[in-house]
C-alpha cells in the first residue's frame, strides 16, 4: 500500500513539475492594437499646389493603411488610421452602384503599375504572380465579382505616394491597385518602429462627401497596394511574390487581418491561430485559400452587387 501511494506521489509531482515547465516556455499571445496618424501636414502641403491643378481632390482622403510584414521580426502587422471618421462609420466597402463607380462598372477591376518594378524579380514574373493571386480571389466560388485587369498605361501611379512625395498620381486607375516596388523610406513614414519589417501595405482612399448607399460605412474610391524593395523578392520560395500578393489582394478587396499570433519563447517564432492568408505576418508560402480566408470573402462579396 505504502509502494502504491509512493508511486501516485511522484506521478502527482512529475505532472506538477511538467506543469510549470510548460508554463514557462508557454506562448505569448501578440497584439497589435490599431494606431493613428496624422497626414494633416502632407495634405496642407499639397492642397497649396490646387491651384496649379496639382492639389489633392477635395473629396477624397487616406483613411487607412493595412500592414503585413516578417515573421522572423516577431511582430505582426498592425492597422493605421489616417483620419478620424468616428464611431458611426464601422469600416469602408465599395459601394454596389454602377452610377457610382469610377470605372463604369459594379465589376471589380485591377491595375498594375509596371513603373515601380522590384529589383530583384523581372516584371514578367512579377506581373505574372500578382495575377495569380487576383485570379484565386476571383475564383471564389460564393462571389461573382467578374474581377478584370486594366491595361498598363505606362503612367505613374499612387494616390499615398503622390502624397508622401515618392512620385504618383491623385488620378483613379482601378479599385484595386498595385502600385509597386519603393524603398524602406516610404514604410518608414507609416510606421513608428521603422519599416524594415514590412513586407507589403495596403491603402485605403475614401470618399469624404458621401454614404452612398447609407451602410454607415465609408465609400471607398479603391485601393493602393505597395511592396517593400529593401527585401529579397522570390517565386515560389522565401519571400514569395504570390503569397504576399494574395494577402494584400485580401485586404484589397475589403478584408482585415486575421487570427490570433502567438510568439514563441523558446524559438523566437510566430504561429497563427489559425493559419490563413490574412494572418498578420509572412509564415511561409500560402497561395491557397484558407476556409477562414473564404468565410471572410464571403461576408463581405457573396451578394455583390445585390448588397
Amino acid at each position: 500500500m505504502k509502494t502504491k501511494i509512493a508511486l501516485l506521489l511522484s506521478v502527482f509531482l512529475f505532472t506538477l513539475i511538467s506543469c510549470e515547465n510548460n508554463n514557462s516556455d508557454k506562448q505569448t499571445p501578440i497584439d497589435a492594437e490599431p494606431i493613428f496618424m496624422d497626414l494633416s501636414s502632407y495634405y496642407s502641403q499639397w492642397n497649396l499646389k490646387a491651384t496649379n491643378g496639382e492639389g489633392v481632390p477635395a473629396n477624397l482622403r487616406v483613411l487607412k493603411a493595412e500592414y503585413f510584414t516578417t515573421g522572423e521580426s516577431g511582430k505582426i502587422g498592425r492597422t493605421v488610421f489616417f483620419m478620424n471618421v468616428g464611431n458611426k462609420k464601422l469600416a469602408a466597402d465599395f459601394v454596389p452602384d454602377i452610377n457610382f463607380s469610377l470605372d463604369g462598372t459594379t465589376d471589380i477591376s485591377y491595375y498594375i503599375d509596371e513603373n515601380r518594378p522590384c529589383s530583384e524579380l523581372s516584371l514578367n514574373e512579377t506581373t505574372s504572380a500578382i495575377q495569380r493571386a487576383m485570379a484565386t480571389w476571383d475564383n471564389v466560388s460564393c462571389s461573382n465579382l467578374n474581377m478584370f485587369q486594366l491595361p498598363y498605361t505606362g503612367e505613374q501611379t499612387g494616390f499615398v505616394a503622390a502624397l508622401l512625395g515618392f512620385g504618383g498620381s491623385f488620378n483613379y486607375f482601378g479599385d484595386v491597385m498595385h502600385c509597386g516596388w519603393l524603398p524602406r523610406d516610404f514604410f518608414d513614414i507609416i510606421d513608428i518602429d521603422g519599416g524594415s519589417y514590412i513586407l507589403g501595405v495596403t491603402f485605403t482612399i475614401i470618399f469624404t462627401d458621401s454614404d452612398y448607399d447609407n451602410n454607415r460605412k465609408s465609400d471607398v474610391a479603391w485601393r493602393e497596394i505597395y511592396y517593400n524593395d529593401n527585401f529579397s523578392w522570390r517565386i515560389g520560395d522565401h519571400y514569395d511574390v504570390e503569397t504576399i500578393a494574395m494577402h494584400e489582394s485580401g485586404h484589397g478587396l475589403s478584408q482585415a487581418h486575421f487570427g490570433t499570433a502567438f510568439l514563441d519563447s523558446g524559438t523566437g517564432k510566430l504561429h497563427f491561430s489559425p493559419r490563413s492568408a490574412m494572418n498578420a505576418a509572412y509564415s511561409g508560402i500560402q497561395t491557397n485559400i484558407e476556409k477562414t480566408d473564404e468565410a471572410g470573402h464571403c461576408s463581405i462579396w457573396a451578394n455583390w452587387p445585390n448588397q
